[in-house]
């Protein structure tokens, strides 16, 4: 009985591959969806990532209900991350080609609303970023950013 929890129905190259394939595609799709995907997690944001990580199980594993394939895509997902960031680390094209730019969405203590509707950042929430950062408006900001990993930042003017 055991030992059936850690036979697996194909070869264990299989799901480490799989899981690198389903790490990556992921990763481009994440790029796709933009900055505000997941910078501020919504209850829709939750259960979206509770449903991508059900769907993506059958991409990894496929119906083998084994640990051992389990482990071996987990593994092979965490080691594509540990390159990407290894790589990333060492090369700012590449850096810049995985997270992307960031975007000018204040200047000068004014929206830049063309910025804002690109990144599909709506007003509320630059004023919730804003009350975070104990101000009322935009008027007293230099510079407003979208970062590349969906947090807004901001820096004042003096």
């Amino acid at each position: 009985m055991l030992m059936s929890w850690l036979i697996t129905e194909d070869p264990w190259w299989t799901y480490a591959v799989r899981g690198a394939l389903t790490y990556l595609g992921l990763l481009v799709l994440m790029r796709l969806a933009g900055k505000r995907a997941f910078g501020d997690l919504s209850a829709f944001d939750v259960i979206l990532l509770a449903l991508v990580g059900g769907t993506l199980r059958t991409a990894v594993i496929g119906h083998d209900a084994s640990v051992t394939s389990a482990f071996v895509g987990v593994t092979s997902m965490l080691a594509t991350d540990k390159a990407l960031g290894w790589l990333s680390a060492r090369s700012e094209r590449f850096n810049r080609l995985i997270e992307g730019y960031p975007v000018h969405i204040v200047r000068n203590g004014r929206r830049v609303r063309e910025a804002m509707r690109s990144a599909n950042l709506p007003d509320a929430a630059l004023d919730r970023a804003l009350h975070a950062a104990g101000r009322e408006s935009e008027e007293a900001v230099d510079q407003g950013r979208l970062e590349p990993n969906g947090k807004i930042t901001f820096i004042m003017r003096e």
